[in-house]
């Protein structure tokens, strides 16, 4: 079963021939992958024809493309993937920052995180469940905004680039407790004209020599280009056992010239990521643009074996340029050696974000349907600050952002880097929380006449620079918050983190089942133009098929 995402892109022609598809693979897909050598080897590798692919998928994709007026697209590469084989790298490394338990209001009563805009988790979790493998790296919080909500947003010329929604309602795992949801909505408006200055920096190590890497790489960036304009320039660096610079500020018209260099590129030689982020910001600097966005995309497995190759020490290298205005963004790809961990720091601490890439579908929806959310910044280091009020609540757990909770005092620290905000993004978090003096009766389901709570967001306008002070709004919640009939994104969204709650074993998952997470998901689709919620009903019925 393929569940990718099928999405229409407005900017460029949705419909791939399958000739076109082939001759890419044809030309890209077959190099050897010996670590420490630079000399590739290209070999022709034919693929089967789409009505032969497993389980019917290119079937199903079309159903559902033509019913949400969509083109099909056909993938350069075959699906389902195939089974790891003996010759497969090492295992994929995550990060296993520990869950957020329930916390007294009495004594803890502020709960304190940065803002998080990555998807890679969910895309990341569809390839495993298509794989039929368990799930690792799970991050509820990259789950729930991997998808849109209707959020109202600022209006035109508000004083602040986002908007704050909240909701509370029963908790659907635990009839015992409410769930508050805090939906912060960015502006929609790019807070610049001035154009792109972005340094594609593609990892072509041997690593990259399958077809889901390189090859996908390629088109993905493809479609990237065909975004841009003569205002833009794009630089390319290529990294292996050495860095190579492919492109020097090119005009972002020359979509011809750029999309060539992209197909030209072969895989093989060691992972040399460190000597590469640094050419890719040199060429950056060089050719930084005043008041546009300056940016390198980093495009790779993550799995570094040639010089600095720690998260420590690659984050460093990141913190160290940021302060230039030079923003990193990761775009992850592959399978059995993906080092998630790796990529989802350096896009924390270099002020980007990062996506995986498991479909060229999936890099359409990152590059194009959200070109402005994953390149322009409308909010930087946005940090969410939530007071409980021990009237209303007795305990309370903040669902996900595990390895986003900062320390309260960090909350009003200007140095204390946090995530940012792009152009139309939104950012959802869950807090369960125990009523104050609940019995675990019927009444604990009833709100009371006080706040609930008091969200607190500070950030930073994007343009006054590193050292620019931060400015905060609170949010009241009060009583009136609650409701018994949720809204359609509340009964979604809670559906999703219901599904991240059983796949990550959480010890606070309660009554918390497939079936019920599915019910309400399928219940809540609302318009769904692109087909996403759709496919995550499909996703939650393949989880449970994996038994």
């Amino acid at each position: 079963m393929n569940l990718a995402p099928r999405r229409p892109a407005p900017a460029v022609p949705l419909l791939v021939p399958l000739a076109a598809a082939l001759s890419v693979v044809l030309a890209l897909a077959g190099c050897t992958a010996q670590d420490g050598g630079s000399d590739t080897a290209e070999v022709a590798t034919g693929l089967p024809a789409p009505d032969t692919a497993p389980d019917g998928a290119p079937a199903a994709d079309a159903a559902r493309a033509e019913a949400l007026g969509d083109e099909v697209f056909v993938p350069p590469y075959p699906e389902p993937y195939p089974e790891p084989g003996p010759t497969d790298p090492g295992g994929e490394e995550y990060d296993d920052s520990p869950e957020s338990p329930f916390l007294d209001v009495a004594t803890s009563p502020l709960s304190t995180f940065s803002s998080d805009v990555d998807t890679a988790s969910y895309s990341n979790l569809r390839r495993q469940v298509n794989q039929g493998v368990a799930p690792e790296g799970v991050r509820i919080e990259e789950l729930v905004n991997y998808f849109d909500y209707d959020y109202d947003a600022p209006a035109a010329g508000a004083e602040h680039p986002f908007s704050v929604t909240t909701e509370v309602a029963r908790a659907p795992w635990n009839p015992e407790h409410q769930l508050a949801m805090v939906g912060v909505q960015a502006t929609q408006a790019l807070p610049t004209s001035e154009g792109n200055n972005i340094v594609f920096l593609l990892d072509v190590s041997g690593s990259m020599d399958e077809p889901n890497k390189l090859p996908l790489l390629a088109e993905s960036f493809a479609l990237l280009v065909e975004q841009l304009d003569e205002r833009d320039r794009v630089s390319i660096v290529t990294y292996a056992g050495d860095n190579r610079v492919v492109a020097d500020s090119v005009p972002g018209s020359e979509h011809g010239v750029l999309v060539d260099h992209l197909r030209s590129l072969r895989a093989g030689g060691s992972t040399g990521g460190a000597a590469g982020l640094t050419t890719a910001y040199e060429l950056a600097e060089k050719n930084f643009v005043e008041g546009g966005n300056n940016r390198v995309i980093l495009a790779t497995d993550g799995d570094f074996n040639v010089g600095p190759s720690t998260p420590h020490e690659l984050t460093t290298l990141v913190e160290a340029e940021r302060a230039s205005g030079v923003y990193v963004s990761v775009l992850g790809f592959g399978m059995y050696n993906l080092k998630d961990s790796m990529m989802e720091a350096i896009a924390d601490h270099g002020n980007g974000n990062y996506a995986y890439i498991d479909t060229l579908a999936e890099a359409r929806k990152v590059l194009v349907d959200e070109f402005g959310s994953t390149m322009f910044v409308v909010a930087q280091d946005l940090k969410l600050q939530v007071e409980l009020n021990p009237a209303a609540v007795g305990s309370y757990r903040l669902i996900g952002y595990d390895n986003r909770r900062l320390a309260d005092e960090d909350f009003d620290d200007d140095t204390k880097d946090a995530g940012d905000v792009g152009a139309g993004h939104s950012v959802t978090a869950f807090y369960e929380l125990v009523p104050a003096g609940s019995d675990g009766g019927a009444g604990a389901t009833k709100a009371t006449s006080d706040d609930f709570m008091t969200v607190h967001v500070r950030y930073k306008s994007p343009d006054g620079g590193p050292s620019a002070a931060s400015t905060e709004v609170a949010f009241p919640v009060g009583a009136a918050a609650y409701t018994t009939t949720p809204s359609a994104d509340f009964a979604f969204a809670s559906a999703v983190a219901e599904l991240g709650l059983i796949a990550t074993g959480s010890e606070y998952r309660a009554e918390a089942n497939l079936d019920g997470a599915r019910t309400r998901a399928a219940g809540a689709l609302g318009a769904d133009p692109y087909g996403l919620r759709a496919e995550f009903v499909d996703l939650v019925d393949a989880y449970r098929e994996m038994g």
